[in-house]
């Protein structure tokens, strides 16, 4: 017999494992900053208040380096062997590491990723998808997914690699198989092993493109990374160089799709704000701040503690993992007024989408540079868009992955040009 007593006061559980989440989990984080900001399950803390995830971002005691360390236990717990090459691409990247292979890689990939280098991509980028976007008008029909979130940031990054015609079409499958290795605990044996024997065909095909790059050298990415020199006269060698380029795709491909992607819905599904950019187009770059904010690609990250740190009134532990909410950060109320408004004329400029402080991602400016492009070349090719009416309609997220959001299908209906 029940007893009518409210159930407000159940515990609230962090979940994002279902199916509820994964179609909106901005409900979750509001319960959660509300009664649990920092609360452990699942074996780790779990913070989603943006000052909080602010300050781990920013604390260099915290270690980033938890992927090479769990791909290594996933291998030998599964039985899967010779992985050293998958070990050795995530404790060279970036994304993975701590000082003072950190700064090593910085001091020589921070200069090849200049903003110069970046706006010379632009024209690019509006070509790419210019012929996407033509591809899809002339097809009669149009998926924002399909049709330009997914294979623009492919084709962009092929194109400033320089990569052979007859590697391009591979990339794609390629790196959606590698990408696995951002969450380590989800993969079978089968899947270790898949992704170890992709890794290497993918440095193979990369290992012909650098002798090439070598003998004539041009303006493309892998000549620029082969000319990185330190003051010290350190370089990164062929493998290294690899590495970066195929990190380029797993860490920047799957995220750019996404953010492109839950723009065009944010910006269908709040038809005022989509009328708002048509009416002014200067608000494009407004409209992808504002995605980051409300709806971002990434919505989680861990860090290792390393040393004993109190935060929001709980004791920390070294060796304790911490599973940053980085979506729940942007619908923070005490830094965004009416968080779950989706709204171009706000300030966006302390959203936490792309991190923050040490490892801030590298890849952000080309991102918004292609989710701002992309926005651009859409209303100029196909005008007013508006979701496809009835069940076919209905969005679909990705269910591949727990740390990024992002569709895999947006059916449009297209109401003439501009």
């Amino acid at each position: 017999m029940t007893t009518g007593a409210s159930t407000a006061a159940a515990p609230v559980r962090f979940n994002p494992f279902s199916a509820e989440f994964r179609r909106d989990p901005y409900p979750m984080y509001r319960r959660l900053r509300e009664h649990r900001p920092v609360h452990r399950t699942l074996g780790m803390w779990v913070l989603t208040r943006h000052a909080d995830v602010r300050a781990v971002l920013r604390d260099r005691t915290f270690s980033a380096g938890l992927i090479p360390r769990q791909i290594r236990r996933q291998a030998d717990r599964l039985g899967v062997p010779d992985t050293r090459r998958l070990h050795r691409l995530s404790v060279s990247s970036l994304v993975f590491t701590d000082e003072p292979d950190h700064g090593r890689l910085r001091a020589l990939v921070n200069p090849v990723f200049t903003a110069k280098a970046l706006d010379a991509l632009r024209p690019r980028i509006t070509a790419a998808a210019d012929r996407l976007l033509a591809r899809a008008h002339a097809d009669g029909g149009f998926d924002a997914v399909t049709d330009l979130a997914a294979p623009l940031p492919l084709a962009v990054m092929g194109d400033w690699l320089g990569l052979p015609a007859d590697v391009r079409p591979l990339v794609g499958g390629w790196t959606h198989d590698i990408r696995f290795i951002l969450e380590p605990g989800l993969m079978r044996a089968d899947d270790l092993t898949r992704v170890r024997e992709v890794l290497d065909g993918f440095v193979a095909a990369l290992a012909d493109v650098i002798a090439q790059r070598r003998a004539r050298p041009g303006e493309d990415l892998l000549s620029r990374l082969l000319a990185a020199r330190t003051g010290a006269g350190d370089r990164l060698d062929d493998e290294e160089i690899a590495f970066v380029c195929v990190m380029c795709f797993v860490a920047g491909v799957e995220t750019t799709a996404s953010l492109l992607g839950n723009a065009v819905l944010g910006l269908v599904t709040h038809p005022d704000q989509g009328a708002l950019l048509r009416r002014r187009p200067e608000l494009t770059a407004a409209a992808v701040g504002e995605t980051l904010r409300h709806d971002p690609p990434l919505q989680l990250t861990k860090r290792l503690a390393t040393r004993d740190v109190e935060i929001g009134g709980e004791w920390i532990r070294a060796g304790d993992e911490v599973l940053l909410c980085l979506g729940a950060t942007g619908r923070d109320p005490a830094v965004f007024d009416r968080p779950d408004e989706f709204d171009l004329t706000r300030d966006t400029r302390d959203h936490l989408a792309f991190g923050h402080g040490m490892h801030g991602c590298l890849g952000g400016v080309l991102a918004r540079a292609q989710a701002e492009i992309a926005l651009g070349r859409l209303h100029h090719h196909l005008g007013d868009l508006a979701p496809l009416p009835g069940p076919e309609g209905e969005p679909t997220w990705q269910d591949h992955s727990f740390i990024i959001r992002g569709l895999t299908r947006l059916p449009l209906t297209v109401r003439g040009p501009r």
